[in-house]
C-alpha cells in the first residue's frame, strides 16, 4: 500500500489529498483498513517521505520545494545536505540548522541559489538522528558534569547528572548516549572506556566513536564453549585427506589468524597444479547462530596500530580455524591446473583436511628466494617449493598485466607503537617476491571460484569494482596532463589497460607515487554485490572474496554457499529462494562494514602519525609535493607522512595560485611550486587531536613559530568558492580537503 500511496501523490494533477479521499481511492472502506492506512500515512510522514499542509492534505516533499537528505556539518558551523540522485549538496547556514547535528537525516526546504548555483536551504524537520552515541571526556562545570565530545563537528556539551555517570570520573573517556535534545543535551554514560592517559585509550576512543563492538556478547561466548580445540572428536570421513601433502602458510611475522595455505607441484604434462587451501570457517559458524549474527554485525576484522578487533573470537580466529603448523585443520581447498600461459584449464573445489608442513613468513621466504644459504639449509625440505611458486607467480603476473590490470603500487606505511601505546616510528611496508606470490595465488582462487558460480547461475556474492565516473577521470586527466601523461581513448568508456599504461609509463620517475595515488583516488570503491559485475581494477570479468573467511564475512558466505551447493547438493527451490532474498542485505552490510573499518584504520593511523610528528617539531625532512590546492600544497615524506605548507607560509614572495596548471608562482621571483617537486620542509606544528601536520619550506619563516592547525573537511566541489590568492587570515589557514585523510590502509582491499 505504501508504494500505491506514493505513486498517487507523485501525480501533480491528483487532487484527492485528504485522508478520507485517499481512503476512498484505495478502497479502504472497512474500519480495519482505514486504521491501517492512517498508520502508514503517519509512518511516511515521520520518515519524511510525505508532508502535510495546514489543511491536512498530503504531498511529496518535492512538491513543496523540500528534499530529504543527510546533513554534514563543517567545523565552522555551517552544513551541507547530501540528497540521493542530486549532484550538488544543499548549503545550510548556521542559523538554519534548527537543532540538527552532524549525520542527521533532515527534511530541508530549498529557498534560494547562491552565485555558484548551489542550492541553499533551511532544516524544516529532523527525521532521524545520525549520532545518538558519542565518545568524549568527562568534565566538571560550575555545577554539573558534562561530556566534551571528541568529534570536532559536535561542539555542544552533553550534560550528565550524577546518577547517570555510572562510576565515571573526571578525565575518563566514555561512550555517552543522548537521551534529551531540548532545551539542552542530556545523556547517560553507557560505557567507561578508560582514563584519557591510559595506554591505548586514544585508539579505543576512535573505535567506540564509530559504534564498533569490541567485546563479544554472552551468547557468542556460550556457543564457542561447545567448539573443540582440535579435530580429534570430529568426523573426518567426508573430507579429502591432504595431510601427507607438502602445504605451507606464508604470512606476516606477527600474523596469528592464518586462513590460507598453499601446495604446488609440476604435472607430467608440464602444467602447474596449485592448491589454495582456505580455513573452513563455515563448518563452525553455522547460519543463524549467535556466532553468525555477531560476525554479520562486525563484517570484518579491524587491524589497528596496537591491536586487532577480530570478526570471530580468538578461539576460532587464532585457534581451531587458523591453519597453524603440524596440527590437523579443516579447509575448503581449490585445486587449479594452470598451463604455461597462466590459464586455468581445470579446477576442483573440495572439503579437505590438512596438516601444514611449515609456518613461513614473508621475510624468510624473501630471503630464501634472494639466496640466503642459511635459511635455504634450514628449510631445505620446502625451499624448492618457493622457487616453483615464484616461477608460476611470474606467469600469472604477466597474464594479469597483458589483460590490462592496474598495478597501483602505492606505498603503504606501518605505524609502530610501544607497550605504552606511543608511536615510536612510521615505516614503509616492504613488499617482496613472496608477498606478490601469495597475492597472485589468492587472486586466481578468487577468480576461479567466482567464475564457477557465475556459470552455475545460483545466488552468490561477488566482489565488484565498477568503471570510474567520467567526472573523476576528467579531474585525473587534467592533473596527469600537467605532468606529461595523456589518457588515450574516450573517458566515457575507458578500458583498464589505458590507465594501466599511464602507471607503467610513470614508473622510475619522481611523479610515479603521485600518479598512482591520484589514479587510485579517482577509482570507484570496490564493494560486494549479488550480481557479477566484474572488477575494473583487475580487468577481470569474474571476481569474489573466497580466501579470508576468518576476517571477512563475505568470504564466510562464499564458503557457506560452496558447502550448500557443492558439498551438500542443496540446490532446491527453497534454498535458492532463501539466498536470493538475503544476499542483497549481506552484500550491503559487508560493504558498509568494510568502509567503516577502513575509516577507523585511517583515523587511528592519522592520529598516531600526528602524535609521532609532535615529537619532531622543528626538524627538517626531504619530501615531494603530492598535491596542490587553492590554500597551499601538501608535501609527502619518504615514509608517506604528509603535511600542509599553507600559502600564507610562503613568506619570501607573494605567490598566486595558477589553477589551470596546479602550481604556485612567485610574483617577484618567478619561483614555482608544483606537483612532483622535491622540497625540504620543517615541521612547524602537529596535532594528535586534530590529526594534522603543518610544514614550512626551509628558508621561509612561518607567520607563527608554533601553532595547532584546525582541519576543515571542505568538499571538493566547494573549492572554487575559496580565495585563490595568498591570504593572511586565519580563516584561510583552516581549510583542508578531503584527501588529506587518504592514508595507506593496513591491508589491500581488492
Amino acid at each position: 500500500m505504501e508504494d500505491e500511496i506514493l505513486t498517487l501523490l507523485s501525480d501533480d494533477d491528483y487532487m484527492d489529498r485528504s485522508i478520507d479521499l485517499l481512503a476512498k481511492r484505495l478502497d479502504c472502506f472497512s474500519s480495519e483498513n482505514f486504521v491501517k492506512l492512517v498508520k502508514i500515512m503517519n509512518e511516511l510522514e515521520e520518515a519524511g517521505k510525505i508532508v502535510r499542509n495546514k489543511y491536512n492534505h498530503y504531498y511529496l516533499p518535492n512538491q513543496f520545494g523540500m528534499v530529504l537528505g543527510t546533513l554534514t556539518i563543517n567545523k565552522k558551523g555551517y552544513g551541507f545536505v547530501a540528497v540521493d540522485d542530486q549532484e550538488k549538496d544543499i548549503f545550510i547556514a548556521p542559523d538554519a540548522l534548527k537543532d540538527a547535528f552532524n549525520r542527521d537525516t533532515v527534511l530541508v526546504e530549498i529557498n534560494k541559489y547562491t552565485s555558484l548555483e548551489r542550492p541553499e536551504g533551511k532544516v524544516i524537520r529532523i527525521i532521524k538522528r545520525g549520532q545518538t552515541r558519542l565518545v568524549g571526556e568527562i568534565k566538571k562545570g560550575k555545577r554539573d558534569y558534562y561530556v566534551e565530545v571528541d568529534d570536532p563537528k559536535f561542539d555542544k556539551p552533553i550534560f550528565v547528572d550524577h546518577a547517570h555517570l555510572h562510576g565515571a570520573v573526571l578525565g575518563h573517556k566514555v561512550l555517552v548516549e543522548i537521551k534529551v535534545y531540548k532545551p539542552i543535551l542530556k545523556g547517560d554514560v553507557v560505557k567507561i572506556i578508560g582514563h584519557k592517559n591510559d595506554p591505548g585509550i586514544d585508539i579505543l576512543s576512535i573505535v567506540y566513536e564509530h559504534d564498533t563492538p569490541v567485546e563479544f556478547n554472552k551468547a557468542t561466548y556460550q556457543q564457542i564453549e561447545k567448539i573443540p580445540d582440535n579435530l580429534d572428536e570430529i568426523d573426518k570421513s567426508n573430507r579429502i585427506d591432504l595431510r601427507n601433502e607438502t602445504i605451507v602458510t606464508i604470512d606476516g611475522d606477527d600474523a596469528k589468524d592464518l586462513d590460507d595455505a598453499i601446495s604446488l607441484k609440476k604435472l607430467a604434462n608440464g602444467n602447474y597444479y596449485l592448491g589454495v587451501h582456505i580455513a573452513d570457517v563455515s563448518y563452525y559458524v553455522e547460519e543463524g547462530t549467535a556466532l553468525d549474527k555477531e560476525a554479520f554485525a562486525r563484517g570484518t576484522s579491524i587491524y589497528l596500530a596496537d591491536r586487532v578487533i577480530p570478526m570471530l573470537p580468538h578461539k576460532l580466529s587464532n585457534g581451531i580455524c587458523s591453519l597453524n603448523p603440524n596440527v590437523d585443520r579443516f579447509t575448503i581447498s581449490c585445486f587449479m591446473e594452470i598451463n604455461h600461459r597462466g590459464e586455468v584449464v581445470d579446477h576442483e573445489i573440495v572439503p579437505g583436511i590438512i596438516n601444514s608442513t611449515e609456518r613461513m613468513t614473508y621475510t624468510n621466504v624473501n630471503k630464501i628466494l634472494d639466496g640466503d644459504q642459511a635459511l635455504q639449509l634450514q628449510y631445505d625440505h620446502v625451499k624448492d617449493l618457493f622457487f616453483l611458486m615464484q616461477e608460476l607467480a611470474l606467469i600469472l603476473q604477466e597474464k594479469k598485466a597483458n589483460r590490462g590490470a592496474i598495478d597501483f603500487d602505492v606505498k603503504e606505511a606501518k605505524v609502530v607503537v610501544n607497550s605504552n601505546g606511543e608511536t615510536t616510528d612510521v615505516v614503509l611496508r616492504q613488499r617482496g617476491a613472496s608477498d606478490r606470490i601469495i597475492e597472485e595465488f589468492m587472486l586466481l582462487a578468487n577468480e576461479t571460484v567466482a567464475e564457477h558460480f557465475k556459470w552455475l547461475e545460483l545466488p552468490f556474492i561477488y566482489r565488484v569494482h565498477e568503471q570510474p565516473k567520467t567526472k573523476k577521470l576528467q579531474q585525473f586527466s587534467t592533473i596527469a596532463k600537467i605532468m606529461g601523461y595523456t589518457i588515450k581513448g574516450s573517458l566515457e568508456n575507458i578500458y583498464p589497460n589505458e590507465l594501466s599504461s599511464i602507471i607503467e609509463a610513470s614508473k622510475e620517475t619522481p611523479e610515479h607515487t603521485i600518479i598512482s595515488t591520484l589514479l587510485l583516488r579517482c577509482m570507484q570503491k570496490a564493494r560486494y554485490d549479488e550480481q557479477c559485475l566484474g572488477h575494473f581494477g583487475l580487468a577481470d570479468e569474474f571476481y569474489t572474496h573466497f580466501t579470508s573467511p576468518i576476517r571477512r564475512y563475505p568470504d564466510l558466505i562464499v564458503h557457506r554457499l560452496i558447502r550448500k551447493y557443492l558439498f551438500e547438493k542443496r540446490i532446491d527451490d527453497q534454498t535458492i529462494r532463501h539466498y536470493q532474498e538475503i544476499m542483497p542485505e549481506i552484500a550491503l552490510q559487508s560493504s558498509n562494514r568494510e568502509r567503516e573499518a577502513i575509516d577507523i584504520e585511517r583515523e587511528v593511523d592519522d592520529m598516531k602519525i600526528a602524535e609521532y610528528m609532535e615529537k619532531h617539531i622543528g626538524e627538517e625532512f626531504e619530501g615531494i609535493i603530492s598535491s596542490v590546492t587553492n590554500f597551499g600544497f601538501f608535501v609527502e615524506l619518504d615514509n608517506t607522512i604528509d603535511g600542509l605548507v599553507h600559502v600564507s607560509d610562503l613568506t619570501d614572495d607573494f605567490y598566486f595560485f595558477d589553477e589551470k596548471n596546479l602550481r604556485y608562482i612567485g610574483q617577484r621571483t618567478g619561483k614555482v611550486f608544483k606537483m612532483s617537486d622535491h622540497v625540504k620542509v620543517r615541521v612547524i606544528s602537529a596535532s594528535k587531536v586534530d590529526k594534522s601536520i603543518d610544514f614550512e619550506i626551509v628558508g621561509m619563516k612561518s607567520n607563527k613559530k608554533t601553532r595547532k592547525t584546525v582541519i576543515m573537511n571542505i568538499r571538493r566541489d566547494d573549492k572554487k568558492s575559496q580565495p585563490r590568492h595568498k591570504g593572511r587570515h586565519e580563516k584561510s589557514r583552516h581549510k583542508r580537503n578531503d584527501f588529506y585523510k587518504s592514508r595507506s590502509k593496513k591491508r589491500k582491499h581488492h
